[in-house]
């Protein structure tokens, strides 16, 4: 019923060809064993040694992608530079006008170096370099490439295109440095205010000198004082007046009479500060606030001031101006002579010398003194420009230095300094501070009463009675109510004495002269007389119809509406023997 089952085989280890084995068998088993944990151990090295090769290729992989995407391909961002030299600095903030419009900026540029070392033939490269670089000579290229030196600038600042041409050259041991280069987009225009750097980003003149501290390395904005509008406006009738009257220079500004702030100040010549080194001497030099002048009759709105205002004389008083003034070697007379008595308004509407000389000898010497130092005239100004001038003034005041320098001779200060002091005589009394910088809204204008608001009040008056009967009625801008007054001056003569063929003509106004918001002044160096004028290269022709123009162009741009002729004060402040000039007058 049951089927015996038989034994299992027993499997022998045979060869490859069949054959038994027999007593080798656990030998054999062994090696295989051993050869499988071989085989294992080989594997595992292999996979350890890829994953390890994978890594280093994802590293480099990774590096590249971020050279590629994430860094220039150019250069090294800073080239060696010769032992002992500053590491050079870039980035600067920009300057803008008060409106935010840009006065200067920075740009990215290339420069070129080489490393004469690495040139194999000097005189072949400097050949091909003078092809790419035409403003630069072969010659100066070639003693820069045969150097024996490892690095050596050969051009700052290259064009695109420059840079281009010379990359096509493919000349070894030739490199090229990003740098970041100074750029004034409105060139000649604000050259005097905003200056300009050097090659490396250092400013060498204006308020990039001022301020380079605080524009080198920063990213917030100098915001000027100046309206690039008003700025471009004095800019061009400036310019018209000299060239009418072939003046060999010119000077400008416009000031807000409150708050001290600069508008616009224009010096003539100018230059480009994109290229400073092409300008001349004369477009570097600022007349503006560099330059001292003496301004004439300007100086009789301090002389009439100060007497008005300490009580010496009043409206209704005058003087004999029949006789010149005769003191020592010297004699005082008017450039348009009078007989008889003429009124303090009179005197100032008619440009008087003579009644002027009276009022500054009733006065005395340290009246005058104090008055013209309360008006900031005889000390620099405190402005943000490095080119700021000194006033001249007598080492010893004597009484003939009282005299002149009541109706402009013999002292000599700067325009700004002129126009600052009209400021505080038709503000109410008050000097401002001058400033470039424009002020923070809603902070107190301080400043310095030097008069008091009678006595300005009564100085609005005259100087508007000068445009609308006397010497400046060339200033007159229709219904903007302007008033000022006009300087002539002879120029001194570098050994001493004045040159009667060579003057300063100006003119110093304020608008509107019922509540004066604005002081132009314009000054006109060595005008000549045209048949226009009839000869004369005075003050009245030369340079109030610069300030008449500005102001016309220059106030519907500001706000100001033009208003109808009305009288500049109350009638109480004008004398009851002069009011029915003066109605007339309005």
């Amino acid at each position: 019923m049951f089927r015996r089952q038989s034994a299992k085989p027993t499997i022998r280890p045979r060869t490859p060809c069949g054959h038994d084995l027999g007593p080798n068998r656990d030998w054999i088993v062994e090696l295989e064993g051993t050869a499988k944990a071989a085989l294992e151990t080989g594997r595992t090295r292999l996979i350890v040694a890829g994953l390890v090769f994978a890594c280093a290729f994802l590293v480099v992989g990774l590096r590249l992608v971020g050279i590629v995407l994430l860094q220039d391909v150019e250069e090294p961002r800073l080239a060696a530079t010769p032992s002992g030299s500053e590491a050079l600095e870039t980035g600067r903030a920009e300057i803008l006008d008060r409106n935010g419009q840009v006065l200067a900026t920075t740009l990215p540029t290339s420069s070129l170096y080489a490393n004469p070392r690495h040139i194999t033939n000097p005189e072949e490269a400097a050949v091909r370099l003078a092809t790419a670089l035409p403003s630069e000579p072969k010659a100066k290229l070639l003693a820069k490439l045969s150097a024996d030196r490892s690095f050596v600038w050969m051009k700052r600042g290259l064009t695109p295109r420059e840079t281009a041409a010379v990359n096509r050259l493919g000349i070894p041991g030739l490199y090229f440095q990003r740098e970041e280069r100074r750029f004034y987009p409105h060139g000649a225009l604000t050259s005097h205010i905003v200056g300009f750097t050097n090659i490396d980003n250092k400013g060498l003149a204006g308020m990039e000198q001022a301020f380079n501290p605080q524009l080198r390395g920063s990213n917030q904005p100098l915001r000027l004082s100046i309206d690039l509008r008003i700025q471009h406006i004095l800019s061009e009738e400036l310019l018209a007046g000299m060239q009418a009257f072939n003046g060999i220079g010119a000077a400008g500004l416009v000031m807000d009479a409150r708050s001290g702030e600069v508008l616009a100040m224009v010096s003539l010549p100018s230059y480009d500060p994109n290229n400073p080194a092409a300008a001349p001497d004369a477009g570097r030099f600022n007349r503006a606030t560099l330059g001292v002048y003496e301004m004439g009759s300007i100086f009789k709105i301090f002389t009439t001031a100060m007497a008005l205002d300490s009580g010496v004389v009043t409206l209704e008083d005058g003087y004999d101006v029949t006789k010149p003034i005769r003191i020592a070697r010297f004699t005082i007379t008017d450039f348009h002579p009078h007989r008889g008595w003429l009124s303090i308004p009179e005197i100032f509407k008619e440009s008087s010398n003579i009644g002027t000389v009276h009022m500054a000898v009733d006065s005395g010497t340290e009246l005058q003194k104090r008055y013209l130092a309360g008006l900031g005239l005889l000390s620099a100004p405190k402005l943000e420009l490095p080119e700021v001038g000194e006033p001249m003034i007598p080492a010893k005041w004597r009484e003939i230095n009282t005299m002149t320098i009541s109706y402009g001779h013999g002292i000599a200060v700067t325009p700004v300094q002129a126009a600052r002091a009209v400021a505080g005589v038709v503000n109410g009394g008050v000097l401002p501070e001058a400033t470039l910088l424009k002020r923070p809204e809603g902070e107190p204008l301080g400043g310095t009463r030097v008069i008091g608001e009678r006595t300005s009040d009564q100085m609005r008056w005259l100087m508007r009675l000068v445009v609308e009967q006397g010497t400046g009625g060339n200033a007159e801008a229709e219904g903007y109510l302007v008033g000022g007054k006009t300087g002539t001056a002879d120029k001194l003569r570098p050994g001493g004495g004045y040159a009667r063929d060579k003057r300063i003509a100006s003119f110093a106004g304020a608008f509107p002269m019922n509540d004066p918001r604005y002081v132009v002044l314009a000054m006109v160096d060595e005008p000549k007389g045209t048949k226009a004028s009839y000869g004369y290269a005075t003050g009245g022709w030369v340079a109030a119809p610069v300030v008449g123009k500005t102001v016309q162009r220059m106030a519907p741009l500001l706000g100001i509406e033009p208003a109808p002729s009305a009288p500049v004060q109350n009638e109480l402040l004008v004398p009851v023997n002069l009011r029915g000039r003066a109605v007339a007058a309005q």
